[in-house]
């Protein structure tokens, strides 16, 4: 497969972060500067040039009803931008740190009000579409890390070192605390909201299902798991942590835990996923669909930290080494995907 560059734009300085409109028809950038400038998705034409935050402009996103968007930055704001005309609409000031992270709530039928989540130094604040605070959740432990809502919008997660926070949405109160014992750099539920996992600095992946009780652990990377993403169907997972080698990192869940017998698991000079349980603990784990796998060979149910290290935790498979030029943390891909694939 052959990417062929559509159309390129430059800022101002380095680029913070980047999000599409809901429709895909316009593309926002944040610079280093602050600065924010949106652009039309099909040939790249600058639409407006937005001011930001003088102190620097650390996120954007937008709303799940366009064209409105939100930037946080340096300066413990919150801004609303109507990206269509270019107007600046409200600044919600969360506080002295700065507003690290920014996530809509996703659009359902029964909750029809879009919310937006802000991270400003250890306090999580929920805004409305015209800027006001709905609720400011008591603050966090450390500094919050990441944010993820629940799909179908009843409750937002919050990450910090040392574990999770899940809050409902609604009525405000703490659903669930989930302690992991080192720095969390990403989150993901799972479309179907069974999964909630971590990309961690130890480095490793923990996978939760909240709702029944059970954690799963995967180490063996290289460097901090700072990206992961599910697909569609809640199938696969796609994690992110090689320094100077490309992580096969496309695992399927299934009904109990990432399974270790797919085809990538199973491709010439991959190793299987190690595990760390006694064998009764194993067979607990084993998948129950026609693809299950012989007690030993299944993802191990794990604590988290240096513990589940101690434990034995199981190791996520790797691939081949990439040329020097190339040596840089990288998406894990699926190896049949072969535009993608590993050199």
């Amino acid at each position: 497969m052959n990417l062929t560059k559509h159309w390129a734009a430059q800022l101002d300085d380095y680029a913070i972060d980047v999000g599409w409109s809901p429709g895909g028809e316009l593309l926002a950038a944040a610079s280093a500067a602050g600065t924010l400038r949106v652009y039309s998705a099909s040939d790249g034409a600058l639409r407006h040039e937005l001011p930001g935050h003088a102190a620097g402009a650390n996120c954007l996103a937008f709303a799940p009803t366009p064209p409105l968007l939100a930037s946080g930055g340096q300066d413990g704001t919150v801004k609303l931008w109507d990206a269509g005309s270019g107007q600046h609409l409200k600044t919600s000031e969360l506080g002295r740190g700065w507003v690290e992270h920014l996530a809509w709530r996703p659009a359902a039928e029964n909750r029809p009000t879009p919310l937006l989540a802000a991270a400003c130094g250890r306090r999580l604040t929920l805004l409305d579409l015209e800027g006001s605070v709905r609720h400011a959740f008591s603050e966090a432990a450390k500094t919050i890390s990441a944010l993820a809502w629940d799909p179908k919008g009843g409750a937002i997660a919050e990450a910090h070192f040392g574990g999770i926070r899940i809050w409902d949405a609604d009525d405000f109160l703490l659903q669930k605390s989930l302690p992991y014992a080192n720095g969390i750099h990403a989150l993901a539920w799972s479309p179907d909201g069974r999964w909630l996992v971590s990309g961690n600095q130890d480095p490793s992946v923990h996978l939760w299902i909240p709702a029944e009780d059970i954690e799963l652990h995967m180490s063996g990377y290289e460097g901090k798991v700072r990206h992961l993403s599910f697909d569609p169907t809640s199938r696969w997972l796609a994690t992110s942590g090689g320094a100077r080698r490309v992580r096969v990192g496309l695992r399927r869940c299934g009904p109990r835990g990432p399974g270790a017998g797919d085809a990538a698991a199973r491709r010439p000079g991959v190793r299987r996923l190690v595990p760390g349980l006694p064998r009764a603990a194993r067979h607990r784990l084993l998948r129950r669909d026609r693809h299950a796998l012989e007690p030993g060979e299944g993802a191990a149910a794990a604590g988290h930290g240096a513990h589940a290290q101690r434990r034995g935790a199981p190791v996520l498979v790797s691939g081949r080494p990439v040329p020097g030029d190339r040596l840089r943390e990288r998406c894990c891909v699926c190896p049949q995907v072969r535009g993608l694939s590993p050199p």
